[in-house]
Formats: structure tokens, C-alpha cells, sequence
């Protein structure tokens, strides 16, 4: 429930809300005025809020007294005279270099009763700009504020029989919203002039004490003070939240430390370059100094130019927590703070590699240089990050140029790339076409056994990458052929993104990052996220502009595609879908793709992700083909899902109007789209992975690092020419579809572990039926009852996902995935070498 389920606006210019629930929130500690009032049908239930105008205000009371009557009038007209005197809320306010906009303030009273007291601070809220609220009660105050997010809370601490004010500023401040702003506690004045303590106020939480005056013009002063003091102070703090955000994502290694060199602060990237942790490194002295030749002379020429203000940059080597030495690009500034002094540190590192090296002379300077070049490259180009994420992108590359990933296409290729090198023109030229006929024709089945053998390795690529044409052993499973939904009427219809509920609005807050948490959106819409995931990422991208489609018929489309999605699958369900939907959404917005795609790729990219699974029955192609299911015979045994999953797609689409998402597309252009979603929804079958990552590392990784090799940096043309093609964009296109759908191990530890346990156990249930159908059983390590998770979830990345995403990384610059993928396979490690062969080891 909100602070306001109802308004009704009276004739004197009050805004006054009331509930009809309002009964619910009775607080015991009522006055027999009150409980009067309540009987006699005034607006003074148990909740009760006002909110009064800005512009106008206008006292209102129901006591029958006549001096609070005469009160009353007294404070309408005063009020009446002083609205021109209204001043003018504070817009900007300046924060460092930063220019910040402050709405409207919002302050809420919260009185048991009307009062002097309350009324002061009523007109002082009026005169001085302010929106104003009043609650009666603890539960009334804090649905409000979590409503309206108030800037000043004023409670009254005078009586407690009414409410116990301590309590409910306690309650405020556990709520997050209520970090930034000032509560202040109206106490009492005593008359023997002995004053109580304030430290149980501010105990807790309140930020100030006010001891009770009803004079107008001090609650007017009173406010006054607390806007251009405490109020601003907390407003241009909840300004630091954005420049923490930055730092947090930086690239760039960042340290700050105290004047006296005592670390204050490192972010994440400083973690990952040194191997320290936080809590390690935090309120320590700073112990670590270059390792130089001249490290006593270099140390005083950092620190004679840093003490009087100037900044340093340069390099030098550090220390990593595990020994080993890293050269750095370091710039040192200083932080003045009051009274003119330097008052903190801040260090900004970038690791450096062969084309950062300055020269010596260049090192030892205060003067600001950008070390980075300007012409345009491969690194530049794959990531506007900084040289240590290019470092990464480099060690990438080179395992991209010694990828284990053997064919006899790929001997071939290197063979004959080796054979360029010592030829003359025209053979030269001839080896290039032989090569560009090589890239593109169907040569690149994998030779299976180069990865070492274990039965988890062969049993997970045997299962995943056959046909799965194991005799059968006397019977023939017949699948039955599931019936289709298709008629979204019949379906529950999502609300327009506008009118989305509050808990799926919060659910997809960050989707547009990558650690964005697709199970807390299937629990907020029980269990049927692509809905509504899809509503707000296919309008982010502007689907329906491009489609020229309304949003109710998208939203349609969208439902049945979800209805036919099974959730009763542990791991095929709408959810995947939604899952590589965001990842897809996420590549799409990396700048090397972004580049590479034209508009109408980026549809098909984001329809083939959400229907790439539809219908998926849980079970493998190998199951279905053994199985003689009717798909497998529709589709001669090849690609049997994949087809499947395409075909159904275009069928659900297109036979009702009412969900066709291309029926105002003109024909040739809907041609073009449908081939392409069909052909990258084609390219998640497993039984060509090889094929198609050894085409996109031979056919755009390696052509990209041999321009940077030969020196042909600001070719732009080149590496145009090289992502442009016709052949390397739908290569490309393949590439990210494959990605998206196999992603789970480069997601956060505890994502990835439930991705891990969801299709495991989808493919114990599969081999618990192939046992109980008396069917080929095609992968005999997943036995519920001694399969190793770990060992399977190892076999997979180290068999599929760690050459096809360092080639991926390399191309579109992913350092977060690959650092979840490294921190995922330790941990996968670590539960193995103990023998474990759960999800997740015992509690301590």
C-alpha cells in the first residue's frame, strides 16, 4: 500500500488522503479526540496523510475550541499574506566540477496530533517552498516515506503515549532509501532547564534535536538551516554514489590513500591487477616502493613533485601479492583539501606492455601525457579500455593462435599461411584464394581424442555432438508429437511496460549489465520472464519501429513464443530463453559489434535468441534419434531440435495475425530476416561448434592480428573490409548466438552454479528414462547417483567453452566474462580435488 490510495480535493486548497483500509493501521495510543473524530466520519483514520500545496497554504482543523478555530484563522490569513514571499526552491548546486539538479524538497511530519507546534512547521514548510506531508501514525509514516522518499522527516518526541518516536526513527533508518535524509526529533522544553542527552537520538538515527517553539519563524529558520546545511551536505553525498560507480567499473587500477600514505580505498580492478583483496589492503600503510636501480632517487623525485601539489606519471615495476613484478604506467595526484593542504592520494595504473614503453627521460615527469596512441588499431578498435585490458586482449590472441582446436582444414590453413611467407607474388596470390575457398567450405569436422580422455569428456561430447545413431536395442521409443499453444488470448496478458508491477520493474533494473540476475526475474514473475524481459530489451533496441509492429502485438508474439517454452524442464525452459536473450542484448551493445552489424542483424540476432529453444522437450537430439521420435524422422535425423525449434518459431508467428510481428514488413526484407534468424538459431547446434569457431578465429581473429602485426595500425579500411563481409558478419552472427547460449560458466559464481545443477539434473532425467525405456543411454556418466558435477562442468569448459570465448573475448573485449569464467573454474577445481561431487561443498 502506498501513502496515497486515495485524494480528494477540498475547497480550501488541502490535499487530504485517506484509505479505506484505513482501520487496519489503528494505532492503540488514540486521544478521545480522536477516536470522536473517527465516529463522527472525518477524514482522521488510523492512516492518515496530508499533503498540502506549495504554492497555496491553509490551515484546517476539526477541533471545536475556540482558540484552536481562532488559531486557524489567524495562520490562513498570515499564509495568505506571505505567498509572495514563497521562495524559490534550489535547482543547482555545484559539487566539485559537477552541476546537480535538486528537485523540490519534501518534508514529512509526523504528529500524533494537530498542534502549535506542528502547524509552525506546516506554514514554515509553505513559506519556504516545501512539499509538505503529515502522518498520525508509525505506519502511515513509513509507507509514506517509502513512497515519496522525503528530504526532511520532523517527528514528534513529546508524548510517548501516542507513538514511541525512537522506534520509528530506527524503523526509517533501515530502510535504504532513508541514508540521505535528515530526521529531526522535537523534544520537549523543560522547565527546570535540565537538558537530557542526545546520544540515545542519535543512536538512533536522528540528525538533529529540536526543542519545541512554535513561533513560526523559528520552524521557518529552522528549515531554512537545515536545507542550506545538512540537507544540501546529504545531497551532494548521494552524489558520490555515481563517482563510486565509476570507479567501481574502471578498467584502470585505482588506489586512494590518506596524506599520510594510509590506503583508504581500491577498486576492483586494482584487485584483479595486484591479487589483493580489499579487506587486505585497507587502513594500511603503503609498504610496497618501485623496484628500480635508483629507487631511493626515484622515490624522492615521485615525492617532491606529489608534496607540493603537482602530479607524477610514469613507470614503474610493482609487486603483486604472489611475487611476481608488473610494470606499470602510474600517475600519482594529489587531492587538495581544507585549508588549501593535501589531504589524500590517488594513484591511477594501467599495466603496460611493448607498444606503452616510454623512454626514461619520459618517466621520471610531472607533466600529464597520454601514453596511448591515436592511430587507429586492432586494440583500439576491439576496446576504448585501457592498456591492461589490452595486455588481456593480446594474451587472448596469442591462445586464439594456439588454439588445441585441430582439424585437418586447420593444419591446412597453416600450412599454407607458412607456405605465403617465402613465395613468389602470383603463388602468393593463389594460396589467398585457395585460402578464402578453404574458410568457407564445410571442412571442419573436429578430430575427437585431442583433448585428454575421460569418461566425462566423452560421454558429454559424445552426447552432445553425435547424431546419436546408437543402435538400438530392440525397442523403438516413438516421442509423441506435443501439441502447440498458440493462442495468446487464452494466456494471462502482461500489462504495457509502463504499468509493469513494482517487484518485476526492481527485477530488471541492471539487465543491462552482464551480472544482471535472470532467477530473481523468474521468482518476481513466476517462472515466465521473457515476457517481460523481452518487452523492455526489444524497446531499448526499438524492435517495433524497425518491424513497424504496435507493442501489443509484440507482447502477444512474446506470449505464445513463452507458452511454448516447457517449465516443467529444469534447464530448457522460458527462462534460458530470457537468459540468452540478455546475453545476446549485452554482445549487441559491445562497440566492436556494434560496428560490425547492420540494424536489421540486431533484430534477428534478438528474435533467434528468444525462440532458439522453443518447444524443447529436455531431452538431446542423440535421445531423439534414438528414440525414432516424429521430429527426428521430420528431419532425416539432422539437426533435429535446431529445425524444430526455427520451424515452430515462423509457424506460431505467422498463422495469427493478432501475434505476427512481420506482417508489415515488406517481402524481400522479411526474406533477409527470416534467413538470418533461421540460420543463427541453425548455428546453437552443438555438432558443428568446432566448425564454426575455427572459421571465426581462421577468417576475422587472425586476420585482425596480422594487420596489427604487419604494421598496418591505421588501415582502417583493412579491418573494415575484414568485418564487413558478407561471410565474416554471419560468421560473426553465429559466433554470438553460441556465446549467449552457452554462457553460463563465464556468469557470476552463484548463477552459474544454478545453471550447472538445472541441466545436470535435465540430463539425469534423460538418462533415467533411456534406462527405463531400454534406449541407448548416450551419456552414462550422468548417473544421478555418481555423477561428479564439478568433473562434468569441467570437461565442458575445457572441452567447449574456454578456446570458443577467449576467440569470442578477443574480438569484443569481455574482461568481466573471462573473470568470472577463471574465478568459476577454480572453483569447480577446488570442490573436485576434494572429492566432492555436489554443487556446492558442505557448511562448515
Amino acid at each position: 500500500m502506498g501513502c496515497v490510495p486515495s485524494t480528494n480535493l477540498s475547497d480550501s486548497r488541502v490535499i487530504c488522503h485517506s484509505s479505506n483500509e484505513s482501520e487496519e493501521y489503528n494505532f492503540p495510543h488514540q486521544t478521545n479526540t480522536t477516536m470522536s473524530q473517527q465516529q463522527q466520519g472525518n477524514p482522521v483514520p488510523g492512516l492518515f496523510i496530508k499533503c498540502y500545496n506549495t504554492s497555496t497554504y491553509e490551515a484546517r482543523t476539526n477541533s471545536s475550541k475556540k482558540d484552536k478555530r481562532e488559531n486557524s484563522q489567524s495562520m490562513e490569513a498570515e499564509a495568505q499574506t506571505g505567498r509572495s514571499n514563497v521562495k524559490a526552491p534550489v535547482t543547482d548546486v555545484q559539487f566539485g566540477p559537477m552541476r546537480l539538479h535538486q528537485d523540490q524538497l519534501q518534508v514529512l511530519l509526523v504528529f500524533a496530533e494537530e498542534d502549535e507546534q506542528s502547524n509552525g512547521f506546516r506554514w514554515a514548510c509553505d513559506k519556504a517552498g516545501f512539499r509538505c506531508n503529515l502522518a498520525r501514525t508509525p505506519q502511515s509514516a513509513l509507507e509514506c516515506f517509502l513512497d515519496k522518499h522525503h528530504d526532511i522527516i520532523i517527528i514528534d518526541h513529546r508524548h510517548s503515549r501516542y507513538f514511541d518516536a525512537e522506534a520509528l526513527c530506527r524503523s526509517i533508518r533501515t530502510t535504504k532509501a532513508s541514508e540521505n535524509t535528515v530526521i529531526i526529533c522535537v523534544v520537549q522544553r523543560h522547565s527546570d532547564r535540565e537538558e537530557s542527552s542526545v546520544l540515545p537520538l542519535i543512536s538512533a538515527g536522528f540528525t538533529r534535536r529540536y526543542v519545541e517553539n512554535s513561533s513560526r519563524m523559528a520552524c521557518y529558520n529552522e528549515l531554512i538551516q537545515l536545507e542550506f546545511g545538512q540537507v544540501q551536505a546529504q545531497f551532494k553525498l548521494r552524489a558520490c554514489n555515481s563517482l563510486f560507480t565509476a570507479l567501481e567499473k574502471s578498467q584502470e587500477a585505482i588506489e586512494i590513500t590518506s596524506e599520510d600514505h594510509v590506503i583508504q580505498y581500491v577498486n576492483p580492478a586494482f584487485e584483479t591487477m595486484m591479487g589483493y583483496q580489499i579487506g587486505e589492503l585497507i587502513e594500511k600503510e603503503l609498504t610496497e616502493v618501485p623496484i628500480n636501480e635508483k629507487k631511493a632517487d626515484f622515490l624522492d623525485t615521485i615525492n617532491s613533485c606529489i608534496k607540493i601539489g603537482k602530479e607524477w606519471q610514469g613507470m614503474y615495476y610493482a609487486k603483486k601479492k604472489n611475487g611476481d613484478s608488473i610494470q606499470q604506467n602510474v600517475k600519482i595526484l594529489p587531492v587538495i583539501g581544507q585549508g588549501g593542504k593535501i589531504r589524500h592520494y590517488v594513484s591511477i595504473s594501467r599495466l603496460c606492455n611493448d607498444n606503452n614503453k616510454v623512454s626514461e627521460n619520459n618517466t621520471q615527469t610531472c607533466r600529464h601525457k597520454d601514453m596511448r596512441k591515436g592511430s587507429l588499431d586492432v586494440r583500439s578498435t576491439t576496446s576504448r579500455g585501457s592498456d591492461g585490458s589490452s595486455q588481456r586482449r593480446r594474451s587472448s590472441m596469442a591462445r586464439v593462435h594456439s588454439m588445441t582446436i585441430e582439424a585437418p582444414i586447420t593444419k591446412v590453413i597453416n600450412i599454407i599461411n607458412a607456405a605465403q611467407e617465402s613465395s613468389p607474388m602470383p603463388v602468393a596470390e593463389a594460396l589467398d584464394r585457395a585460402l578464402e575457398i578453404l574458410r568457407t567450405t564445410e571442412l571442419y569436422s573436429p578430430q575427437l581424442g585431442t583433448k585428454d580422455e575421460d569418461p566425462h569428456t566423452s560421454d558429454l561430447v559424445g552426447g552432445l555432438m553425435t547424431d546419436g545413431l546408437r543402435r538400438l536395442s530392440g525397442n523403438e521409443y516413438i516421442l509423441s508429437a506435443k501439441q502447440t499453444h498458440q493462442v495468446a488470448g487464452s494466456l494471462s496478458s502482461p500489462i504495457s511496460l509502463n504499468d509493469i508491477p513494482p517487484r518485476i520493474t526492481q527485477a530488471m533494473e541492471n539487465e543491462e549489465q552482464w551480472d544482471f540476475d535472470i532467477f530473481e526475474l523468474e521468482a518476481a514473475t513466476h517462472k515466465r520472464p521473457l515476457v517481460y524481459l523481452g518487452l523492455k530489451i526489444f524497446a531499448r533496441f526499438g524492435i517495433c519501429e524497425f518491424l513497424n509492429c504496435s507493442e501489443s502485438t509484440l507482447r502477444s508474439w512474446l506470449q505464445v513464443i513463452e507458452a511454448n517454452y516447457h517449465s516443467s524442464n529444469s534447464y530448457h525452459n522460458s527462462t534460458h530463453s530470457a537468459d540468452v536473450l540478455h546475453a545476446t542484448a549485452y554482445f549487441l551493445s559491445k562497440e566492436r559489434v556494434k560496428q560490425t552489424l547492420d540494424p536489421i542483424d540486431e533484430v534477428a540476432a534478438l528474435i533467434a535468441a528468444t525462440v532458439h529453444d522453443v518447444d524443447h522437450p529436455g531431452r538431446t537430439n542423440s535421445f531423439l534419434c534414438n528414440a525414432g521420435s516424429e521430429l527426428a524422422i521430420l528431419y532425416n535425423d539432422t539437426a533435429v531440435l535446431e529445425s524444430h525449434h526455427a520451424a515452430l518459431a515462423f509457424q506460431l508467428t505467422t498463422r495469427d495475425g493478432k501475434c505476427n510481428i512481420f506482417k508489415n514488413m515488406e517481402r524481400n526484407e522479411y526474406r533477409t530476416l527470416r534467413q538470418v534468424i533461421i540460420d543463427m538459431v541453425l548455428a546453437t547446434e552443438m555438432t558443428k561448434h568446432f566448425e564454426h569457431v575455427n572459421k571465426f578465429v581462421n577468417s576475422i581473429n587472425k586476420p585482425l592480428a596480422a594487420l596489427e602485426e604487419n604494421g598496418n595500425n591505421g588501415d582502417g579500411e583493412s579491418i573494415k573490409t575484414v568485418l564487413r563481409s558478407p561471410e565474416n558478419r554471419i560468421l560473426i552472427k553465429r559466433m554470438l548466438i553460441k556465446c549467449a547460449d552457452i554462457s553460463n560458466p563465464c556468469r557470476p559464481r552463484e548463477q552459474c552454479i544454478e545453471w550447472a545443477g538445472r541441466i545436470s539434473e535435465e540430463y539425469f532425467a534423460q538418462t533415467d528414462e533411456e534406462r527405463r525405456q531400454g534406449l541407448p543411454v548416450v551419456m552414462p556418466v550422468f548417473d544421478r547417483n555418481t555423477c561428479s558435477i564439478p568433473k562434468s562442468q569441467l570437461s565442458f569448459i575445457d572441452y567447449f567453452i574456454i578456446d570458443m570465448f577467449d576467440a569470442w573475448d578477443a574480438f569484443a573485449d569481455l574482461p568481466n566474462l573471462m573473470e568470472h569464467l577463471n574465478n568459476n573454474i577454480k572453483y569447480w577445481k577446488g570442490l573436485d580435488g576434494r572429492n566432492l561431487r555436489v554443487l556446492r561443498p558442505p557448511p562448515e
